[in-house]
């Protein structure tokens, strides 16, 4: 039997400096180690036996730690160590066990979180990741306005089942198809979540194939509606009328339009990413669609319009707000640009012409749709579909496809934007340029 080891008292323990592991006795196994300014309580214990490398069976001993000292006393030391090598000697090894439980309070944590605070975790992380704040704003107040008030009522996400998510969706199902749909989507994300912190356990109640489709059924399908586009061959009428407007809106509205471009990009556009000399402007990944650098070829006719505009002391972006947060000028809203279409548009229709309509839908045109402009333009003028289709930024082949290829085609796009900036300049019969040799 293993010698006893003297109970030491607490004067004695606190005398106790050099480094070093001293038994303190009051408990079997009981030690305080002392390493550096570190002081703490070890119990070292049994805990049935284990194979060793010479393929004999050894006792194995753990050390299991108690507290820091003086943090925790000599009597608390020694009434822990009791309770320890009780549960020992009823074959309770006490790290598994302290293991096992803090496993437990974490999944009862996880298991008490609501619908709310998982989708507020995803929303965070895709905070990281969504390229501009509408984005994820849409994603709050979708979730804020149709989710909450079922999947938040008060009871815990491991609660909620497919029939709470059907209670959401179903009143806009058919209604709001797109919101319903991207909600869906949303409502699935959060679950994912939820079951990935052990939150939820199951199939994703927000699941669609052999879940909410059986509950919910397939949606009705509408024609794809395309953003209302101005036919190219109205853009020089378009362009004539639109320069005679003053105003940052118009410049950027005409900008926009040269370069083909998107309006968030040219309402974010600054004067650094602008190369006057080598007449390109360079928009940094950040604010691409594709998340990817785009190098715009400038126009002569853009170089110029870009020279008129005024340096605002205090922003450095080419169209900025007149009016600014905080006496500074900011950047344009999203309707500035539309704005400046649909006044255009009721001017027009005052004097009895015909406005600036989609042939195919009547609808007045949207600033997107003078992309699809451009893009109907090259298409019928025939340039290369791959140097068009890099005009607008969109992305152009395979993945292999874009891996082995070298050129972005910025020269041959520089005489493809200066032949569009022609082209919106002329009024004539037909309104079309010939096609240079070599375009195609």
């Amino acid at each position: 039997m293993p010698k006893k080891a003297k109970e030491l008292s607490a004067l004695a323990v606190a005398r106790l400096k050099a480094e070093g592991r001293y038994a303190v006795g009051g408990a079997d196994g009981l030690h305080l180690r002392i390493a550096g300014a570190s002081r703490a309580w070890v119990l070292r214990v049994a805990v049935g036996t284990r194979t060793n490398s010479d393929g004999k069976s050894v006792v194995h001993r753990r050390d299991v730690g108690l507290g820091s000292y003086p943090e925790v006393s000599l009597a608390e030391a020694r009434e822990k160590a009791r309770g320890l090598r009780k549960q020992v000697r009823n074959g309770i090894d006490p790290i598994e066990e302290r293991r096992a439980t803090k496993a437990r309070e974490r999944i009862e944590a996880a298991k008490a979180k609501t619908f709310k605070e998982c989708a507020e975790k995803v929303i965070e992380k895709k905070g990281e990741k969504l390229r501009n704040a509408k984005a994820l704003a849409q994603w709050e107040s979708t979730l804020e306005t149709y989710a909450y008030p079922i999947l938040n009522d008060g009871r815990k996400v491991a609660e909620l089942t497919k029939y709470d998510v059907k209670a959401v969706l179903e009143p806009i199902w058919h209604t709001k198809r797109e919101t319903a749909s991207r909600l869906r989507g949303r409502i699935e994300a959060v679950f994912n979540y939820a079951k990935a912190v052990e939150a939820f356990e199951g199939d994703n109640p927000a699941a669609w194939k052999g879940c909410l489709e059986p509950l919910l059924g397939e949606q009705k399908q509408e024609g794809k509606q395309h953003h209302p586009a101005l036919p190219h061959k109205r853009i020089g009428a378009f362009m004539t009328e639109l320069r005679k407007r003053e105003g940052v809106s118009a410049r950027a509205l005409e900008f926009a339009i040269l370069t083909a471009a998107r309006s968030g990009e040219v309402r974010g556009a600054t004067w650094d990413e602008i190369d006057l000399k080598a007449e390109t402007w360079t928009i940094p990944k950040e604010r691409m669609k594709a998340n990817r650098e785009h190098v715009v070829t400038l126009s002569d006719t853009v170089v110029k319009l870009l020279k008129s505009l005024p340096r605002i002391v205090g922003t450095s972006y080419v169209f900025p707000a007149p009016r600014g947060g905080k006496g500074m000028p900011g950047t344009l809203s999203d309707m500035a640009l539309t704005a400046v279409v649909r006044r255009m548009h009721e001017d027009d229709t005052a004097k009895e012409g015909t406005g600036w309509t989609d042939v195919r839908s009547g609808r007045v045109a949207v600033v997107h749709g003078f992309r699809s402009t451009f893009r109907d333009w090259t298409a019928e003028i025939g340039y290369d579909r791959d140097m068009a289709e890099m005009a607008l930024a969109h992305t152009v082949g395979s993945e292999v496809e874009r891996a082995y290829r070298r050129t972005d085609m910025v020269e041959r796009r520089r005489a493809l934007m200066q032949d569009w900036a022609n082209y919106c300049a002329k009024i004539a019969a037909g309104n079309v340029v010939e096609l240079k040799q070599g375009a195609a």
